[in-house]
């Protein structure tokens, strides 16, 4: 408008100028006539011809060039209509309710003569939802009509109150191209043998080239069927190039080529596993192949017989329904040993911490840790923020044995003002740094070493300087007691302490029942060595007669799930840690015929705490995985927030019936 304005201004303004010039003449003229009167005379006698001309000019020439301008406006009015009209932009104009007020050629092409479309914005794109801009404001959304899909750009006219321009824009070729690109995307996996020598040593030496000829033959078989391409590196390890577009369809099947090499049998009396991680999603073939090693270092960690997929932060699971192979080669724990022993040797303190609301299991390792760090000399404490009164039985043998220094049991705080440059932090029985009991020490550590059992998830402690996670060990217990034997000539545990750590032995396995090996027995005689006194430790888990009546209670109120799963409600109230009589309950409803699993869940401290347990038909740590926790696979748990038990227990009953039509469990 004020353009407009301006330019017609300056078209007024060329028609009049003449006659603006006449007071100039004018004033010429009786300069003049004062200096000369004939000039002067001469002088107004142009004046006055002059004055004629331009009131001529202006009479003759206005009319004509605002008819011009007129003509002109017309003229472009209907060339910007028919231009907007024709416009092969899609173009419209709603009202503030989102009704049309007009819409160009293009745009009517698009909508058709569809009443409801033609009525309302939202009849052609719902996912607008009445959500319109403000004056000033501008949204954008998507929507599809006929196969196409559009974005569509909304605006308010700030000058316009309540109207709103709409245009489309077809980006259907834009996203098709965009899907194409991903899908040539390419992946890179690697596939490895988990067992592949102790399956070898387990068949007669005239079959042996024939079971790896056939784990060979089943691997290639398997991709070939997909856009994959296969190559061997090692005698049991191979590599796999494939389109990113393969996954979904190889996550469909499940990866069935774990099942198909497990039930190769040859003569061979062990199984073959496989492991197998997949990186897709990096900005270039070294980032895929960091994620494919990430991943293969997570399904090896988890204890192997399964696939890890990593695309970018995002990380998927299938398989791990079998037991972990437990190896009978103590070279690893060697090995590990001799690098604790380094790196204590360059460190002045260590700080050791389990998980929180810490188990026999946890404290036992943490003793057998604080001793080996004593053993160099080194100022050593255990953080206890929480005594469990799992934990209080063990507790109290060190408080009244008189031989430990006062500072061997610590809070948080004292942790937090003892750390430094020179502090080394030892995690024991958990490997995610949001369950430990005090996460924040982490963060500040200069070197964190990691002891655990539980297969490994996504959050797994990142920074570890020393890392020895062993799923198929019974307990971290055990993985320690092993460590101490290769530690130091010097080291000597003392009674209680091996008391403590063969109690961890005794709760994780459920009295040597669940989860035991060759090993475990192996590393219970060397507790025993150290006067570990069996009776002594059976009498300090007798339960007071409140504590057994809660839990019979709860195996009482139990109820049984899809014929195979007895699920429970552990109401501790008034108990100090009601969380211990869930996972006993949860241990001893398996002693139920027709039972494949079981979980109780308990509600302490503003969360609901979920334990799990199976004996072999059943994977109960791929059931808490899907919610955010994890274990073993016969022994698991996790911690909900924000939920009430029976919301938890629902959820928990939901997340099987999804597993079951999975087939996953």
């Amino acid at each position: 408008m004020k353009d407009g304005e301006t330019g017609k201004g300056r078209l007024r303004l060329v028609t009049i100028w003449p006659l603006l010039m006449f007071p100039f003449i004018i004033a010429a003229t009786l300069s003049i006539f004062f200096i000369d009167h004939e000039a002067g005379l001469a002088a107004l006698i142009f004046a006055c011809f002059y004055l004629l001309f331009c009131v001529w000019w202006t009479l003759y020439w206005r009319p004509k060039i605002d008819r011009k301008i007129a003509d002109m406006a017309a003229d472009y009015t209907r060339m910007q209509k028919r231009q907007t009209e024709e416009s092969p932009v899609p173009q419209a104009l709603l009202d503030s309710k989102g009704s049309y007020l007009w819409m160009n050629r293009a745009y009517r092409k698009i909508i058709g003569r569809n009443d409801a479309m033609l009525r309302n914005i939202c009849g052609a794109f719902p996912a607008i939802d009445n959500s319109l801009p403000q004056v000033g404001q501008e949204t954008k959304s998507y929507g599809d009509i006929e196969d196409r899909t559009y974005k569509v750009i909304l605006r308010a006219l700030p000058d316009d109150e309540g109207v709103i321009s709409v245009y489309l824009n077809d980006e259907t070729d834009y996203r098709t191209m965009l899907n194409r690109m991903e899908e040539q995307q390419v992946a890179l996996g690697m596939v490895c043998v988990d067992n592949y020598e102790e399956v070898m040593n387990s068949t007669e030496g005239v079959r042996r080239a024939l079971i790896g000829a056939m784990i060979e033959r089943r691997i290639h078989k398997y991709f070939s069927n997909y856009d994959c391409v296969v190559r061997k590196t090692d005698k049991d390890k191979f590599i796999v190039l494939m389109r990113e577009k393969e996954l979904p369809l190889l996550e469909k099947d499940n990866f069935s080529l774990l099942e198909e090499v497990k039930g190769l049998n040859f003569g061979n009396e062990l199984p073959a596993t496989l492991s197998i991680g997949i990186g897709s999603g990096g900005d270039s073939l070294a980032r895929d192949m960091e994620f494919s090693q990430k991943s293969m270092d997570l399904a090896l960690g988890r204890g192997g017989d399964q696939v890890v997929i990593r695309s970018g932060e995002n990380i998927r699971y299938f398989g791990g329904k079998s037991q972990g192979q437990e190896k009978n080669t103590r070279v690893k724990a060697r090995v590990k040993a001799i690098a604790l022993r380094e790196l204590f040797a360059t460190k002045d303190k260590v700080l050791i911490m389990g998980h929180s609301l810490p188990d026999c299991d946890a404290f036992g390792a943490a003793v057998g840790i604080y001793r080996a760090a004593r053993t160099l000399g080194k100022r050593t404490s255990i953080i206890l923020d929480t005594v469990t009164t799992s934990v209080r039985p063990v507790l109290d043998l060190f408080e009244k044995s008189g031989d430990y220094p006062e500072d061997m049991i610590i809070k948080h705080d004292a942790a937090m003002a003892m750390l430094d440059e020179n502090t080394c932090v030892v995690v024991v029985d958990t490997n995610r740094p949001s369950y430990t009991e005090f996460p924040e020490l982490l963060e500040k550590a200069a070197a964190v070493v990691l002891f655990d059992h539980h297969r490994q998830s996504g959050d797994t402690i990142k920074k570890a300087t020393l890392s020895y996670i062993e799923p198929y060990a019974s307990s971290t217990c055990e993985m320690v007691a092993e460590i101490l034997q290769y530690f130091s000539e010097d080291l000597k545990l003392r009674t209680v302490e091996a008391e403590a750590m063969y109690a961890g032995i005794v709760i994780d396995t459920n009295n040597f029942m669940n989860k035991t090996g060759v090993r475990t027995f192996e590393a219970a005689a060397y507790l025993r060595r150290n006067g570990a006194d069996v009776t002594k430790v059976r009498k300090l888990f007798r339960e007071r007669m409140e504590d057994y009546q809660v839990k019979a209670e709860t195996l009482r109120t139990a109820e049984i799930f899809q014929e195979s799963f007895a699920i429970a409600i552990c109401k501790g109230e008034g108990i100090e840690n009601p969380t211990i009589l869930g996972a006993q309950a949860a241990n001893d409803l398996l002693d139920i015929i027709g039972v494949k699993a079981s979980i109780v869940f308990t509600s302490f401290a503003d969360k609901i705490f979920v334990s799990a347990r199976s004996i072999d038909e059943v994977n109960v740590q791929l059931i808490m995985e899907r919610l955010g926790g994890g274990g073993h696979l016969t022994a698991a748990g996790t911690q909900l927030k924000g939920c009430t038990v029976e919301e938890a227990k629902e959820l928990v009953k939901q997340t099987i019936l999804q597993m079951m039509e999975e087939g996953a469990i």
